[in-house]
């Protein structure tokens, strides 16, 4: 029997996809079946291959086909999770000639797969996302789709490619995909709370992992499995987690910041495993029309802790916990929010199979620039500009990645010293 649940959900997935292009994608129609590969095999993309599988049910005909990673052991681990989910294990169908590994395995999933799940570190993503839109193959990115305004800048020129090529592009931004927030943000954009004036964002929560470095790792095999904590790979926790609620930020107020004057630094002494990542942020965001949103980002476990975001407007305000609504309208919005992680790719699949394409990638990569260029101005003091941080001709990725190779760890970001490039 269909979940009631689900129906809901897939009809209003098929509203939020109405009016967009055509899909040309032969693999979309019909009964053909629909070959997933992952390329990232931790565990959020051992997560986000069981959610699509989840998501696909009895709707939908697909096999997770082919699996990429770094790492053999990562590999090796999410093949036998595939296996064994209920969610999964009847839409396995990974060969061992379909199991890549190193730094080039991303392509040999592009070229054997319809659909593309992309859950490496961010660092690697817009250099992937790239080659998945180029093949022409339809993607589900994880978020952050990039670390600097040099990723960005390609990303959102695969962004158009995907556009004209009628590609369906899904990111890992799950609010977009949550009954709540998707209601929430229609009562807000309809104005429920009058003109929105300012908001506050925040992640504050307990300390995250770090990975000591182990004995016969190579410089460049530390940094990745400890990737959190290097800003060539992660962004710092500013750009990996809280895009999420930036992007909540950009999506009631309709248009992304001009400027940001933000300050944070490490407070906790640790160890070297926690390499250039800060431990809390705090950004003053500005949008057009001399509107305000707060940011606070941190990781320190004994602190109080909140995730949440709070719109203002001239006549009430919006908190996503309880998506309650106060001022000239006092509403709650009362929804079963399931799972959004599974939501994300009901909406991707039905996008695909309906022959209407979802393109997230532009929303997404704004989102990202929105906390990167927060990121930048907490590590140098200064103030930065939406431009400075689009066009920045900082490139963090290492020119000659090796695996075996030695790569320097480089400082932490000194507010003051460190230069704003």
């Amino acid at each position: 029997m269909t979940d009631p649940n689900r129906r809901v959900f897939l009809k209003a997935s098929t509203a939020a996809t109405a009016g967009l292009g055509f899909l040309g994608n032969a693999h979309a129609r019909g009964n053909d079946v629909i070959k997933v590969g992952l390329v990232g095999c931790g565990g959020r993309g051992s997560g986000a291959a069981d959610n699509i599988c989840e998501a696909a049910g009895t709707s939908y005909n697909i096999k997770i086909h082919a699996l990429g990673d770094v790492f053999e052991d990562h590999l090796k681990n999410c093949r036998e999770g595939i296996k064994n989910s209920p969610n999964s294990k009847e839409k396995y169908d990974v060969a061992d000639d379909r199991c890549f590994v190193g730094l080039d395995a991303y392509k040999k999933v592009i070229e054997v797969s319809d659909l593309v799940i992309l859950a490496t570190p961010p660092g690697f993503r817009p250099g992937h996302i790239e080659a998945v839109v180029k093949a022409g193959k339809n993607l589900f990115t994880e978020k952050p789709v990039a670390v600097a305004g040099t990723g960005i800048r390609r990303v959102l020129a695969a962004a158009d490619e995907a556009k004209a090529k009628k590609l369906a592009v899904v990111a890992g931004t799950q609010r977009r995909h949550q009954p709540g927030y998707l209601e929430s943000m229609k009562r807000i954009h309809e104005g429920a709370i009058g003109d929105v004036v300012g908001g506050q964002v925040y992640w504050n929560q307990g300390n995250i992992w770090a990975h000591k470095r182990q004995p016969g790792w190579s410089d460049v095999e530390y940094q990745i499995h400890n990737w959190y904590h290097f800003l060539w790979l992660c962004g710092d926790h500013f750009v990996e987690q809280h895009v999420h609620n930036l992007d909540v930020a950009n999506w009631a107020i309709g248009a992304h910041p001009v400027r940001a004057v933000g300050m944070g630094g490490r407070q906790v002494p640790g160890g070297p495993e926690h390499g250039q990542s800060y431990d809390h942020f705090a950004v003053d965001y500005e949008y057009p029309n001399e509107v305000h949103v707060m940011s606070m980002a941190r990781q320190i476990e004994g602190c109080e802790n909140n995730v949440s975001e709070t719109i203002v407007g001239s006549a009430g305000r919006f908190q996503s916990n309880g998506y309650r609504f106060s001022g000239k309208d006092k509403s709650r919005v009362r929804v079963n929010d399931g799972n959004a992680y599974v939501h994300e790719h009901v909406h991707l699949l039905e996008s695909i199979v309906s022959g209407n394409p979802l393109n997230e990638l532009k929303q997404v990569a704004e989102s990202t620039l929105t906390a990167i260029m927060g990121r930048m101005s907490a590590y140098t003091g200064k103030a930065v500009t939406w431009e400075q941080a689009l066009e920045s001709k900082l490139d963090t990725f290492p020119k000659h990645l090796d695996l075996k190779g030695s790569l320097e760890e480089p400082p932490l970001p000194r507010p003051g010293v460190t230069e704003l490039i």
